[in-house]
């Protein structure tokens, strides 16, 4: 074992902890919703606790800090409250940037693909395969009519046409020629569907966090690795309805129920007009459906498994199912009435369906779509 010893400098640890402190401001600004103000006070009340203010590093200078950085900014409109003429006095209040969105998608993609690439994920996961364009790999194999010229690997051709022939009488046959495999990608259009329910903050357990980190780090993967997929966002509680990627790490839950046709029925709106080649439906839950929307209404029914819910639920997953569109459901809590439903949806979609706790929500989802977008050719 070798030793390295170095002048100790005190502005590196100094810019340690001050991002440190940066990356606990942006996860306790995903917790308040977007609320800058209580996701600084949450933070000082932390640093007062565990004394992690000091050697220049205080609150004030954190702020100035964040804002010189562009991850907060002074909303002006705050300066005015509803209906008033006359602005208000004091400093206005603080707002995330696009910046800090940005970032925690990045920290999201950061904290679950590095889970990902720790572990393993182990499964038979059957999906229909299609698209065009790939990696190339180092493994080879023979020519065959049809294959692309530029995956012909050049080196291995010359080696079995000098094999075959020796270096003064040199030419190349179709035998000799080798080509390279290629892992091909498939297109694929993704809809995330995410449960809002007030079951996902009950009894004191944050479900909605891990599942929006989740959401956010497949916006990252999509948008940094496969920019040609497409990756749309839709909330459901009662009702459910689309929001901006963007909007996610600030989303809350609600006073609501589990209205899971609502946001099947707005998944199958949404991929119809995708021309990818392969279409799928995340939907990640905590609850049985307990909620639907007929004429305009909303009929509820919290109690055990309504069959008229289920039955209209189903009904949705198979129609799903016959336009190619894959339902792979997270269950995030072991409720036997949820189980009892994902498996009627799952046997009618032909789709997939994990059991997963928070911790390994992230990986689980992260692995089931990169696995299902490979295929070896």
């Amino acid at each position: 074992m070798r030793f390295r010893y170095a002048q100790f400098d005190p502005r590196f640890a100094t810019e340690r902890r001050e991002e440190q402190m940066r990356r606990l401001f942006l996860q306790l600004l995903m917790h308040s919703g977007g609320d800058v103000d209580r996701a600084l006070e949450w933070l000082d009340e932390i640093a007062q606790r565990h004394r992690l203010w000091g050697d220049g590093l205080d609150l004030e200078r954190l702020k100035e800090m964040l804002q010189d950085q562009g991850y907060i900014s002074a909303d002006p409109r705050s300066r005015t409250g509803k209906g008033e003429r006359v602005p208000r006095s004091g400093p206005p209040r603080l707002r995330a940037t696009r910046k800090a969105e940005r970032a925690l998608r990045g920290l999201a993609f950061e904290e679950l693909f590095s889970s990902l690439r720790q572990d393993s994920i182990h499964g038979d996961h059957v999906t229909p395969h299609a698209g065009s364009g790939g990696d190339r790999l180092p493994e080879t194999r023979p020519f065959l009519f049809g294959d692309r010229v530029q995956d012909l690997d050049i080196a291995g051709s010359v080696t079995n046409a000098l094999l075959r022939t020796g270096a003064e009488s040199f030419d190349v046959r179709e035998d000799d020629l080798m080509v390279h495999e290629i892992e091909h990608a498939t297109s694929c259009a993704t809809v995330i569907a995410l449960d809002i329910s007030h079951s996902m903050i009950l009894y004191g357990e944050d479900r909605i966090t891990p599942a929006k980190k989740v959401a956010l780090a497949m916006a990252e993967l999509i948008q940094t690795r496969y920019p040609k997929d497409a990756l749309d966002v839709i909330v459901f509680g009662d009702e459910a309805h689309p929001i901006h990627p963007r909007d996610l790490a600030f989303i809350q839950v609600g006073p609501f129920h589990t209205n899971t046709r609502a946001a099947l029925d707005l998944s199958e709106q949404i991929l119809t007009r995708r021309r990818h080649a392969n279409r799928q439906v995340i939907l990640i839950t905590d609850g049985k459906p307990s909620a639907l929307t007929e004429g305009g209404q909303i009929y509820i029914n919290s109690f055990g498994l309504d069959a008229r819910i289920v039955n209209l639920t189903v009904e949705a997953a198979q129609r799903l199912r016959r336009r190619g569109i894959t339902i792979t459901t997270f269950m995030i809590a072991s409720d036997p009435y949820l189980r009892q439903f994902v498996e009627r949806l799952t046997e009618a979609n032909h789709g997939r369906a994990y059991y997963a706790d928070l911790d390994d929500l992230g990986r689980f989802v992260l692995a089931d779509y990169v696995k299902n977008k490979r295929k070896r050719m």
